[in-house]
């Protein structure tokens, strides 16, 4: 379906707008989406973003400054993901041994049972959104998305 039947306009949009649109329309599909796999275990996709961050650390501490490093979302508030992962057992956070002012966190064997049972859904999200497009489109596109996020 074209932008302009999704926003139901007969005004001629330029290139330049159709690009914002169909990436905000297209993101939120996705994010909607995305949700629905997450619901069923109480999580937001900044929280699963965090668990993946500290599984890919492979049982060692990550201080709070990495983590909002590598967050796909940078305007999230990590302090508070942190905590609402705590309430949940699913990660543990320890102040630092040799720097009292710095918080380390790690995940718990909860925290990473979780991701086992989520990933075969994350993987067939991905994979649908995927689906109707060959290996040469799926890799044109992400050229394309990286060159324009990166003007």
């Amino acid at each position: 379906m074209k932008i302009e039947d999704v926003i139901k306009t007969n005004t001629a949009l330029t290139d330049a707008k159709k690009i914002i649109l169909n990436v905000l329309y297209t993101q939120n599909i996705v994010a909607e989406k995305f949700h629905e796999i997450l619901k069923p275990f109480e999580l937001s996709s900044e929280q699963y973003n965090v668990l993946r961050i500290l599984r890919g650390q492979k049982g060692n501490p990550v201080n709070m400054f990495t983590i909002q490093e590598r967050m796909v979302a940078k305007t999230s508030n990590t302090t508070r993901l942190v905590d609402k992962l705590l309430l949940k057992n699913l990660v543990l956070r320890k102040v630092c041994p040799d720097n009292k002012r710095k918080i380390e966190v790690t995940i718990t064997q909860k925290g990473l049972d979780i991701l086992t049972e989520l990933e075969p859904k994350v993987v067939a999200h991905e994979q649908y959104f995927a689906s109707n497009l060959n290996p040469e489109e799926r890799q044109t596109l992400n050229f394309l998305l990286e060159k324009y996020r990166n003007a």
